[in-house]
């Protein structure tokens, strides 16, 4: 069983020459695109997407998915706004050819009651999908903290959504924060886990390479392998707070074992530890 390792480059360098060059110093051959050249994804203009597509192409690095903010405003807003998020998505498909699109599902800053959220929030979840299918796109939701999907409980509800542009995200330490028990939430979320993502988090707070947190992801990586899982596996280590880490309304803090490493440093540690349990784990 092989795992294709993809990463958020921008949480090692703003710039696309400087993330291009973490992710060849680092053996990654795809990328997540979230923020170029300090540009989120869902604004980039189609001319400068087309100039880092070459400079990708070039060092032979493809993008395994768009890590788009899409889903991350409050449940009362209006979806059209998402929508457009979409389209543009859409666009940056003709240029980078990727269809995967990171996504979320909706904050309840009002606090409406939780039927009330669940039903709206997979209102919007469906016109998403709907839209994403009509462009060829893939829709992978991860379960960010206070969004409608951030406890295993709410995610077995999206679950029934799963189809051919609807699919989830498992990410170690979203799931450490709702206090679930690790090895018992996996078993139970592995059948509709349709990918990986490489954050890892200890009990205090701090963020730390994967693996050396309280997720038990050393256990769900081997066990995943056992299963015969595969799908899409990112790196987003958290370890340095970068701007476009803290743009995602990041929880915690970095890495406080690590201080006085430079983020370029913090993201090759990552890189570095991702692949050695990836490799333990008898996934590549």
């Amino acid at each position: 069983m092989t795992w294709t390792l993809s990463a958020f480059a921008d949480e090692a360098a703003d710039s696309a020459a400087d993330q291009i060059a973490a992710l060849q110093q680092a053996k990654i051959d795809h990328v997540d695109l979230r923020s170029v050249d300090g540009i989120n994804i869902v604004e980039l203009p189609v001319d400068h997407a087309t100039t880092v597509e070459q400079m990708l192409d070039d060092a032979g690095i493809k993008v395994g998915m768009y890590g788009s903010p899409i889903g991350k405003t409050d449940i009362a807003d209006d979806v059209s706004i998402e929508l457009k998020r979409v389209d543009h998505l859409g666009k940056m498909l003709e240029v980078f050819g990727a269809t995967n699109v990171r996504i979320f599902s909706f904050y309840n800053k009002d606090g409406v009651p939780r039927e009330d959220w669940k039903t709206q929030s997979l209102d919007k979840l469906t016109k998403l999908c709907d839209r994403a299918a009509e462009l060829g796109l893939v829709l992978y939701h991860e379960n960010e903290t206070e969004v409608y999907g951030d406890h295993p409980d709410q995610i077995v509800e999206l679950a029934d959504l799963r189809d051919d542009s609807f699919k989830l995200i498992y990410d170690f330490a979203n799931y450490q924060r709702t206090g679930a028990e690790p090895w018992a939430n996996w078993q139970r979320l592995k059948p509709m886990t349709d990918a990986l993502h490489f954050k890892d988090q200890k009990a205090n707070g701090d963020h730390v390479p994967i693996g050396k947190g309280d997720t038990m992801a050393i256990e769900i990586m081997a066990d995943a392998v056992k299963a015969g899982w595969s799908g899409p596996c990112t790196l987003e280590p958290h370890l340095y707070m970068s701007d476009a880490v803290l743009a995602t309304n990041v929880h915690g803090r970095g890495d406080t074992s690590l201080e006085g490493k430079t983020r370029e440093e913090l993201f090759q540690i990552a890189a570095e530890n991702a692949h050695k349990l990836m490799a333990g784990a008898g996934a590549m």
